[in-house]
């Protein structure tokens, strides 16, 4: 059974996002695959908590203590065979609530480590696929063209290609603004279709259980 994490960048409830990422969720559900969701809009999620200082290594290499709901998203990113990510550009960018849960996520320690010599890391999530389920307002070519997909690229190479996640695809829906609800159908169909893809997908992660050491190890 492919285990599936979604995880939901928009910090409004109701959004189209979280519609797009309602179907992927039945759709992968109904074909078999086990599926946690992390909906960013919630505020007990593994936001920007006030109360949470921010830290660069998990507390196993060296960082302090995690919030609870943060450890609960590191814990549901480390069970999961397959990441999908569902969130709309921002600024040319993503959602600050989707990018404090990168930065609270990803840690040096779980995510990815350096090597002791100072030369490369270590990408410590191989064997991982992602999805990005993307909305904007911006047309295709301005975004590619005028800002670089600046919204797709910090995620894809920056951050999941950096941990060793691998991408099986990106889907643009746009633009948000101004569309029709027969559009905001077909994306909705779109995602439903791409749940049923993914849950068919074999996981090549090893599973052989392993000291909670062996992880962070310099």
């Amino acid at each position: 059974m492919t285990r599936i994490a979604v995880i939901v960048g928009h910090p409004i409830a109701g959004s189209l996002n979280h519609h797009l990422a309602d179907s992927y969720t039945e759709a992968a559900r109904a074909a078999g695959a086990e599926v946690r969701v992390i909906d960013l809009a919630e505020p007990t999620e593994a936001t920007a908590h006030p109360t949470e200082r921010a830290q660069l290594r998990h507390p196993q290499a060296g960082g302090q203590e995690l919030n609870p709901a943060t450890a609960s998203a590191i814990d549901t990113v480390d069970w999961a065979d397959h990441l999908v990510f569902v969130y709309p550009e921002w600024w040319g960018s993503a959602p600050a609530v989707l990018k404090a849960f990168i930065d609270r996520v990803f840690l040096s320690g779980f995510a990815f480590r350096y090597r002791g010599d100072g030369r490369g890391w270590d990408k410590l999530l191989t064997g991982r696929t992602a999805r990005i389920i993307h909305t904007m307002d911006s047309p295709r070519w301005w975004n590619r063209w005028v800002y670089r997909d600046s919204s797709l690229w910090w995620l894809r190479r920056a951050t999941l290609w950096y941990t060793g996640v691998r991408m099986v695809g990106t889907s643009v829906f746009t633009p948000v603004r101004g569309s029709s609800a027969a559009a905001r159908e077909r994306w909705i169909a779109k995602a439903s279709a791409l749940g049923t893809a993914d849950a068919a997908r074999t996981s090549r992660i090893d599973r052989t259980p392993r000291a909670s050491s062996e992880r962070v190890a310099a």
